[in-house]
């Protein structure tokens, strides 16, 4: 009897360790930006819904964060399984922001089972975008077809020509809040003209550009370790110099877009809550332009990043969700 509570508890201490090992796989902590995206979209479900009586369905809410969570999971899994085979994961300096989760790497993971749960992963991910073209409108395929065309092709063709960040922004920020939209509203027969009001595509930039700047400054540790593996991302291309004034530029081109939205009569004043965030956007970039070559320097940057992305994604559905409810 004693063997087999010993067994048991031993069975429970693995598997309990094999679920952290997991969620660190995962990187779990950075999942919460996909969740925030499709709450974005949810919020503008609500506000502009394409038929008066139409009802909030939260089954497939429920199903878009899923989708668009494990897209996410999959494509962090790709890459992880990528920089093990090209080596970048041996030589990154590691931050708690950058240079990857370090599973495989440890052993704590193989790197065949980590590329068995990325693909997946991407094939229920898939499914889901597939069920929506169905359903909802065709348009969602094309937006699901981009994502999957990011996921698989961003390690080894689209970060090696200086187009990862572009198609990081556009997968995992503005599409997924256009999808979303689409989704939760649309139906099969309705035409393309039309499908998005105005302050739904004017809202889905900044987010896109946020998602391309947390990868561009999360790349200044692991610059010389990407170099090495192949890569040919924006950072390599023009230098940490070059690379903290386009960082700069889109931090600004962000909060300029959301000042400008209620200027024009797109949004409500409502949508300078998303201005909140502003100041810590202001320091990492600062911080980049003048140790962007600094690593120990950086890291406060890449955390006060990371608050940006999260904090101003979530206060444009806080805005959104005031308006309506």
């Amino acid at each position: 009897m004693f063997t087999q509570l010993n067994n048991l508890e031993y069975s429970a201490i693995m598997s309990n360790n094999s679920v952290k090992v997991w969620m660190a796989q995962i990187r779990a902590p950075f999942l919460i930006l996909a969740v925030f995206l499709v709450v974005i979209g949810l919020a503008f479900s609500i506000k502009y819904p394409h038929a008066s009586d139409q009802s909030f369905n939260w089954l497939h809410a429920v199903m878009l964060v899923l989708g668009v969570l494990l897209s996410h999971i999959s494509v962090n899994l790709f890459n992880e399984y990528s920089d093990f085979k090209t080596r970048i994961d041996f030589n990154t300096n590691k931050t708690p922001f950058s240079g990857g989760s370090g599973m495989i790497t440890s052993g704590n993971t193989r790197p065949e089972s980590v590329r068995t749960v990325g693909i997946l992963t991407l094939l229920i991910s898939g499914a889901v975008g597939v069920y929506f073209a169905i359903v909802s409108h065709w348009i969602v395929l094309v937006f699901a077809a981009t994502g999957a065309f990011s996921v698989l092709f961003y390690t080894n063709f689209l970060s090696k020509r200086i187009l990862g960040e572009l198609f990081a922004g556009l997968a995992l920020g503005t599409l997924v809040v256009l999808g979303t939209y689409v989704a939760m509203t649309s139906s099969p027969e309705m035409a393309l003209k039309g499908l998005f009001p105005k302050e739904v595509i004017w809202i889905s930039i900044p987010p896109g550009i946020l998602t391309s700047l947390l990868l561009l400054i999360n790349q200044f540790p692991d610059v010389e370790a990407d170099k090495a593996g192949g890569r040919r991302h924006l950072l390599i291309r023009f230098g940490w110099k070059g690379a903290s004034y386009i960082y700069t530029s889109g931090i600004f081109a962000t909060f300029a877009i959301i000042v400008l939205m209620p200027i024009i009569g797109i949004s409500s004043p409502w949508i300078y809550l998303a201005l909140l965030p502003l100041p810590l956007g202001v320091k990492a970039a600062v911080t980049a332009i003048r140790h962007g070559n600094d690593t120990g320097k950086l890291v406060p940057a890449l955390g006060s990043n990371v608050i940006t992305v999260l904090a101003t994604d979530l206060l444009l559905a806080v805005a959104v969700f005031i308006e309506v409810l």
